[in-house]
């Protein structure tokens, strides 16, 4: 019997790779014939780095970059040489956990920081780039990314626009002569979970505006910002913003990644099951047993376990999820597609002991679900 494990983290307790080790040790205490495939998986979000580089075997890389205030930083991204593939997450460089909560201000930032980790690896030799675009603290629409790697933004007196938010409706022309020589070399993958356009009220600004430090004002100046930036794209990429799902990510870097770096905007799962070549590990499997901290409402709206169900639903293999946590009704559960559930604080006595010792009671419940499963 094939069992295929791919859980996503339990934030603050356990992780994915942490998860596969304990469940594997409470099937195996029962059955010592099943055979174990081990696929931690992640969406996107915190903690993603871990898991790709679980299948990359890569090594991180620190260099000196601009934070979203043009100030130097360390940061970091993962490069692997042997496939030639990094993966670069924006938060790292321009993102809102660089900041405390009274210097946010969207308006003023860049993620030229950004731009300055993908350039470094293009002269590493990359050939792809997963860049994931979740944890923003900008508003740029992308033209620091830009900058870092040869773009230039110019205004009505051909000069160069500082790139920031603050900026965008002063542009009035693009220059790519002196872009980045390897960038149309590249592959870019972007991990982009949300559908946004790119201004308007369910654009960037209004959004996400207000959570990265702009006030009503500075959301009406962004919003207006990037809507008549995006005249400026449409005429030089030849494309239509509006036409573009989640082109509002990360403060416009959505579209930024698609005409600038000519990159695919992907779930962060289906990324991280491509890398995992899930569909083809999960083959003649039983189960597949995942898990997460809570299982809940967000669960239903492309979070992991939504992605392994796409995977799972046409193949004759069951999911059982053993999470911290489930909000769920039953029936929810069931029309949802899961065929196993149960959780970790059904067995604590307070969440405090449930978070102490998730290990022991998650290799409880995988020895259970062995018992009474797996006959």
């Amino acid at each position: 019997m094939k069992i295929v494990l791919a859980p996503d983290k339990f934030k603050n307790s356990l992780t994915g790779i942490e998860f596969c080790d304990v469940v594997e040790i409470g099937i195996k205490q029962v059955r010592s014939d099943v055979s174990i495939v081990k696929l931690p998986l992640a969406d996107g979000g915190d903690g993603t780095i871990e898991v790709v580089n679980y299948y990359l075997n890569g090594e991180i890389i620190t260099i000196e970059v601009n934070n979203p205030f043009f100030q130097p930083i360390k940061a970091s991204y993962l490069y692997s040489e042997s496939t030639k593939t990094a993966f670069i997450e924006m938060a790292e460089a321009s993102g809102v956990k660089l900041l405390k909560t009274n210097e946010l201000d969207c308006k003023n930032a860049t993620t030229l920081g950004t731009g300055e980790l993908i350039a470094d690896a293009l002269k590493k030799g990359v050939s792809k780039i997963i860049l994931g675009i979740g944890g923003s603290a900008t508003n740029d629409c992308g033209i620091g990314m830009a900058t870092a790697l040869g773009y230039q933004f110019l205004n009505e007196r051909n000069e160069q626009v500082k790139p920031i938010g603050a900026n965008l409706s002063n542009i009035v022309s693009i220059n790519s002569s002196v872009v980045h020589p390897k960038l149309n070399d590249v592959t870019f993958e972007i991990a982009c979970d949300v559908k946004n356009p790119l201004y308007g009220k369910n654009g960037a600004a209004y959004v996400y505006g207000p959570q990265k430090g702009a006030t009503p004002d500075d959301v009406m100046m962004l919003d207006k910002g990037l809507e008549d930036f995006s005249k400026v794209l449409n005429t030089f990429f030849d494309v239509d913003v509006r036409r573009i799902k989640g082109a509002g990510a990360a403060g416009g870097m959505g579209i930024a990644s698609k005409v600038f770096l000519n990159g695919v905007l992907e779930p962060g799962i289906e990324l991280i099951k491509n890398l995992a070549k899930f569909n083809e590990q999960i083959q003649g499997a039983s189960w597949v047993i995942s898990g997460e901290g809570k299982l809940d409402k967000q669960t239903l709206s492309g979070k992991t376990i939504q992605g392994i169900l796409a995977s799972v639903k046409d193949e004759d293999i069951g999911l059982a999820v053993f999470c911290g946590a489930i909000d769920l009704k039953e029936s929810v559960i069931k029309d949802f597609g899961i065929a196993y559930a149960t959780s970790i604080i059904e067995q604590a006595v307070s969440l405090d002991d449930a978070m102490s010792n998730a290990s022991e009671y998650l290799k409880n419940i995988a020895v259970s679900f062995t018992k009474e499963i797996l006959k």
